[in-house]
């Protein structure tokens, strides 16, 4: 069983003040892979991320300094299982069948981008899912990140974790 972080709209700025909770760290630690779907700001804070474990990252928004560095969209294979990542799935309108097109074999989208935690079926049973923020809530109740358990070629489990 692979246990993959999965990390979106950090926000965590070279020499800025904002910090990942502790318990997201304590999640990143406990996973032996990560997956971050964008903003994540600071070459600083994606060096931190890799010391704990190996990442998979895109190109957000807000990630300038990290332009040339990450991709903008990027799929892995994980346990079996092949992941599409990107970091804006634009409008919630017609999001399904946008993301089956740009990840046609992909069983799994990671995406960031609005701060909105989303874990649900997307088009032919493709999971579509969004971790939020665990720096940022803004409208949301708590601040999130996600977990998703891989074995086998299958997604066991799927899980929005909240930090507070």
């Amino acid at each position: 069983m692979l246990r993959v972080a999965v990390l979106a709209d950090t926000h965590v700025r070279d020499g800025g003040s904002t910090r990942m909770p502790d318990r997201a760290w304590d999640e990143v630690r406990a996973s032996d892979v990560v997956l971050h779907a964008g903003d994540v700001m600071g070459a600083e804070f994606l060096d931190e991320l890799r010391a704990a474990k190996p990442v998979h990252a895109v190109l957000g928004n807000n990630d300038g300094s990290l332009a040339g560095v990450l991709p903008e969209t990027l799929v892995v294979e994980l346990a079996g299982v092949r992941i599409g990542m990107i970091h804006d799935s634009g409008p919630r309108q017609g999001r399904e069948a946008r993301l089956r097109r740009t990840f046609p074999d992909a069983g799994v989208v990671v995406f960031g981008h609005s701060h909105v935690p989303w874990n649900a079926a997307g088009l032919d049973g493709q999971l579509l899912f969004n971790p939020g923020s665990p720096t940022q809530r803004r409208a949301q109740p708590h601040p999130t990140m996600g977990v998703l358990l891989l074995d086998a070629g299958e997604v066991r489990d799927a899980e929005i974790v909240t930090l507070d």
